[in-house]
C-alpha cells in the first residue's frame, strides 16, 4: 500500500513540475539568469518523475491481478545470475564511460571551452574515478 501511495505522489509531483515548467515557458517574456533554464529543467524533471510514477502504478495494477506473475518477478529480481549480469553490465558501462568522458574532456579543452566548464567536468571525472578506486580497495579487502 505504501508503494502505491508513493507512486501516486510521484505522479502528482511530476504533473506539478511539468505544469510549472510550461507555465514559466509561456509567461516569462524575456528570461534572464536562472529563468533561462529553469522552465526547461522543470519540464524535463516533471516528465521523468511523472513517467516513473505512472510506470509504477501501471505495473502494480498489472501484477495485482496475477499473483503468479508477482512471485515469478520476485524470483527473477533476486536471482543471482540476473544480479551478476546487471553488475557486469554496469562495470562495462563504467569502463567505457571513463574513456569517453576523458576523450570529451580533451576535445573540450582543445576547442577552448570556458575554463570553469572544463574544471567542473574534470572535478566530476576525478570524483567518479576516485570513487571507483575507493570501492575497488574496499572490496579487495573484503574478498
Amino acid at each position: 500500500m505504501k508503494r502505491i501511495i508513493s507512486s501516486n505522489l510521484l505522479t502528482i509531483l511530476g504533473l506539478l513540475l511539468l505544469g510549472i515548467g510550461l507555465y514559466l515557458v509561456k509567461t516569462v517574456p524575456d528570461p534572464q539568469g536562472i529563468f533561462r533554464a529553469l522552465p526547461y529543467v522543470c519540464v524535463g524533471l516533471g516528465c521523468g518523475v511523472f513517467g516513473h510514477g505512472m510506470g509504477n502504478i501501471i505495473s502494480h495494477k498489472a501484477i495485482k491481478s496475477n499473483p503468479d506473475l508477482e512471485k515469478q518477478l520476485e524470483i527473477d529480481r533476486n536471482d543471482e545470475r540476473n544480479i551478476a549480469i546487471g553488475n557486469r553490465a554496469k562495470a562495462k558501462a563504467y569502463d567505457m564511460m571513463i574513456f569517453v568522458f576523458g576523450a570529451l574532456l580533451f576535445a573540450f579543452a582543445l576547442m577552448g571551452i570556458d575554463m570553469i566548464t572544463i574544471l567542473l567536468m574534470v572535478f566530476a571525472y576525478l570524483f567518479i574515478t576516485i570513487y571507483g578506486i575507493y570501492y575497488r580497495f574496499k572490496y579487495d579487502k573484503e574478498m
